[in-house]
């Protein structure tokens, strides 16, 4: 029987530290709620808008995927891989941190915001090589489409990370409808809308919403509005 949660956005823990205005779908920092520490393989989903000239610090990770997609403004990224690079709007940036990897990300503006979501997978492996790779992707490719943007192989035309999960990206019409199928038995699709109002399987949402779905084959989508949606298939046992 297909099961759905849902993550209202008023629902999500905050942290506002003055530089950073980060809202957490999922356990982290200083906030933790039992019920909500992953989806699957889904472990961190962070809404973060980070004021002018400020940043994180440089910082470890480990065997993690961790994905950032900028909504506004530009982020400058270095690594201890030696990356140097600015992600932007429509840019979609992997760092897989596997064996160990230390980076710091900043606002590259000194004035203007940038927004972005910062999004952490469990890997099907540990101990991979830590490698970074980012993609852009116009908006153009998306109208009207769920636009793969994040996939576990390269020949798939899209940045990959090391795990069976897809991400796709969508800018829809108001009116305008889909379906979504799921790739594989025993996944389940995190949906989260970056803009607007959309329904899914019957469910309204509204902008900064989530709904996990699981144990079905299809989502079926309809924009209720100008609508910008990122849906997240992952494994729910990994």
């Amino acid at each position: 029987m297909a099961q759905s949660v849902l993550h209202p956005a008023a629902s999500r823990g905050h942290a506002n530290h003055g530089w950073l205005d980060s809202y957490h779908t999922f356990s982290f920092g200083g906030y933790h709620n039992p019920s909500r520490v992953h989806f699957g393989a889904l472990r961190v989903l962070n809404d973060d808008t980070v004021a002018g000239g400020m940043g994180f610090g440089r910082h470890p990770h480990d065997n993690m995927e961790i994905i950032s997609i900028p909504l506004s403004g530009a982020l400058e990224h270095q690594d201890s891989l030696g990356s140097q690079a600015i992600i932007r709007q429509n840019d979609v940036q992997v760092m897989s941190a596997g064996t160990g990897v230390a980076h710091s990300e900043k606002n590259h503006s000194p004035r203007e915001a940038v927004k972005f979501l910062q999004i952490w997978v469990f890997p099907n492996q540990r101990g991979v090589a830590p490698r970074y790779a980012q993609q852009s992707f116009p908006p153009a490719e998306r109208h009207n489409r769920l636009l793969q943007v994040v996939g576990p192989s390269a020949a798939e035309g899209s940045v990959w990370i090391h795990q069976d999960a897809w991400f796709h990206l969508g800018n829809l019409d108001q009116g305008f409808t889909t379906d979504y199928q799921l790739k594989k038995p025993g996944d389940g699709v995190y949906a989260f809308v970056l803009e607007g109002d959309v329904t899914i399987n019957g469910q309204a949402l509204h902008r900064r919403d989530g709904l996990g779905l699981w144990e079905m084959d299809k989502l079926d989508i309809k924009a209720d509005s100008q609508a910008e949606l990122l849906l997240m298939e992952v494994p729910m046992q990994f």
